[in-house]
């Protein structure tokens, strides 16, 4: 046993490890590159939207005008839940907005006619049920749990926009909804991190979109994977003043504690998604008399500088979870927006496993004691 654990290369985490190849997300972490199907997500993030985005990862093309106005209609028309899933909501009202989100998905298996149709259409069609019915969930919960009745949808209004405007009971400026267009653009797909890679394995047991959507939503609500966004607000507030943050960061290093929104598994450099949020936090801090928080994260920016050469960068987490306060966003709702712009990501990245399926099943090295003879419990 000895002389093959020798022979083993451990991979912790399976990093570094390649297990399949994917043609629809391709990072380069040391350069600072993220391409959707070829595009950069510069790109995307300044002339395209969410729509036209989820239409790219879906189908491996931009759209045509006529391909974009279809899914725009599918997406439209997918804005419903059953009274079933209102219930659901209402009993978990006092929930972690994730876990509601996790076991309301859950439970929509039961109301989705196709539930048990794996073919690359109809789970094309679920993810795009899904990606309307998510941020509905998100929206219907938090009025639930504050006591108000859920809002309807409006069939005027682009998925973004229309979000925020069952968030907030009103529509929203163009501006605000640019914003979260733009976020959801930057969230919708980043290759075989831990929710894509859940969702990966658990369609590679040939189980339904609705599991793999499940266990996605399941690993993104750990904190080391989509938490940040609500721990950076957090840490703002308490820094509270720009002229504190090179001391805080002082503190944290020399308690070998993180910095919440630095550092990345992927990037070696700035997370390339992190500039577009940062526009967005300095232009929304400023417009609504609060510069203050933009000044905090420019100031914790700065005072992080040394530990770049290290690959300590800003992550796109870092800008988005002050995009979300400032627009009045609950703190708990932050993550549950990540997962509402990252449907569309997990949707192709089940297709791709199930069309040239297997089972993933790694190996873990034992470390535990040699073989034994078993003894009776009266000899014990």
């Amino acid at each position: 046993m000895s002389d093959e654990a020798e022979k083993v290369e451990i991979h912790r985490g399976l990093k570094g490890v390649y297990f399949d190849r994917s043609s629809v997300c391709f990072i380069d972490g040391r350069a600072g590159e993220l391409l959707y199907r070829g595009y950069s997500i510069h790109g995307l993030a300044e002339h395209s939207t969410f729509e036209e985005t989820c239409y790219l990862l879906l189908h491996g093309e931009l759209p045509t005008r006529d391909q974009l106005a279809s899914l725009d209609a599918q997406l439209r028309a997918a804005r419903r839940l059953p009274d079933e899933a209102y219930s659901i909501i209402r009993s978990l009202k006092a929930a972690h907005p994730m876990d509601v989100l996790r076991t309301t998905v859950s439970a929509l298996a039961a109301f989705d006619p196709e539930v048990a149709d794996n073919s690359a259409a109809a789970t094309l069609r679920k993810g795009i049920r899904l990606t309307s019915q998510v941020p509905m969930i998100v929206a219907a919960h938090e009025h639930i749990r504050n006591g108000r009745e859920p809002v309807a949808p409006d069939s005027g209004l682009g998925h973004a926009a229309n979000f925020l405007h069952m968030l907030k009971g009103r529509p929203p400026t163009p501006q605000a909804a640019r914003l979260m267009d733009m976020d959801m653009i930057l969230h919708a797909e980043h290759g075989s991190n831990a929710s894509a890679f859940a969702a990966r394995v658990v369609a590679g047991t040939e189980a339904n979109l609705h599991a793999a959507m499940t266990a996605a939503i399941a690993a993104l609500s750990g904190p080391a994977h989509g938490g940040a966004a609500e721990n950076v607000m957090r840490m703002a507030q308490e820094i509270g003043d720009p002229a504190r943050a090179a001391d805080y960061v002082k503190a944290k290093r020399a308690n070998k504690e993180a910095v919440m929104g630095f550092g990345h598994r992927v990037y070696r450099t700035e997370d390339p998604r992190a500039r577009h949020m940062r526009a967005g936090v300095e232009h929304l801090s400023r417009e609504m008399g609060q510069p203050q928080w933009y000044q905090i994260l420019a100031a914790l920016v700065e005072a992080m500088k040394p530990y770049a050469r290290h690959g300590v960068n800003v992550n796109v987490d870092f800008y988005a979870g002050v995009v979300y306060f400032l627009n009045g966003i609950a703190e708990d709702l932050f993550v549950p927006i990540f997962a509402i712009g990252r449907v569309p990501g997990w949707t192709v990245q089940v297709i791709e496993q199930m069309q040239n399926n297997i089972l993933i099943r790694p190996l873990t090295q034992y470390s535990g004691p040699p073989r034994r003879e078993y003894l009776p419990i009266t000899q014990r």
